[in-house]
C-alpha cells in the first residue's frame, strides 16, 4: 500500500532503506519521543525494522517529493496496542520539523485508517513535553481523552508522563481530505 500527497510519498520500507533510516531517525531528540525506537539507534536497527512483518496495518516511511530522488524525511505507521486499540505514530528527522510534513502524511494515514481500513476509533499520545505532537494530533482531529500514563522510552532511560489522545471516525471525517492511496 502507498499514498500519495501534495508534498510526501508514504510507502513501505525496503532493505535498501535501512543507511537513509539509519541517518534520518539517529538523533536522541526524535528517538526520547517515541516508545519503541531503541537507543542509541543503528544501522542494525533500521535493518532490523525494515525486515520485521508489520502485520495488517500499514507501516510508511514518509518521503519528501522532489524533482530528484524523493527524500526520506520520517515514518508513520498504524500499531495495535495492548487494549486492541489500534494507535497512530509518526516522527520527523529533525531538519523537518516545523514543516507541516508530520501532519500532512497523518492526514493521508487517518483517512486510509477511516475510509480505507474502516478502522472506527484510532488513538495516540505524546510525552509532556513534546507538545508540538500535541498541536499535531489535534490538526489531525484527536482530542484529549484526560489521561496522562506514563510511557517508556529508552531513549529517555525511564517512564515519563504522555497525553492520551483519541480520534472516532464519525467525529471528524470531513476534516480529512481524501489522499490518494494506492493498494500495491
Amino acid at each position: 500500500m502507498f499514498a500519495r500527497t501534495e508534498r510526501l510519498l508514504l510507502r513501505p520500507g525496503w532493505p535498501e532503506d535501512a543507511p537513509a533510516l539509519a541517518c534520518a531517525i539517529g538523533e536522541e531528540a526524535i528517538v526520547r519521543n517515541l516508545a519503541h525506537a531503541p537507543w542509541p539507534y543503528a544501522l542494525a536497527d533500521a535493518e532490523a525494522f525494515l525486515g520485521a512483518e508489520s502485520g495488517t496495518l500499514p507501516r510508511f516511511l514518509i518521503f519528501a517529493r522532489t524533482d530528484a530522488a524523493p527524500r526520506l524525511i520520517g515514518g508513520i505507521a498504524l500499531l495495535g496496542d495492548e487494549s486492541g486499540d489500534v494507535a497512530l505514530g509518526y516522527w520527523i528527522r529533525r531538519a523537518c520539523w516545523g514543516r507541516g510534513f508530520a501532519t500532512e502524511a497523518g492526514r493521508a494515514v487517518v483517512a486510509l485508517a477511516h475510509r480505507g481500513l474502516r478502522i472506527d476509533r484510532l488513538v495516540a499520545d505524546h510525552f509532556r513535553d513534546n507538545p508540538a505532537s500535541g498541536r499535531v494530533l489535534r490538526k489531525l482531529g484527536f482530542h484529549p481523552t484526560g489521561v496522562i500514563a506514563p510511557r517508556a522510552s529508552p531513549a529517555r532511560e525511564r517512564a515519563s508522563p504522555a497525553v492520551l489522545f483519541a480520534r472516532d471516525a464519525a467525529d471528524a471525517v470531513a476534516e480529512v481530505p481524501r489522499s490518494h492511496a494506492m493498494a500495491a
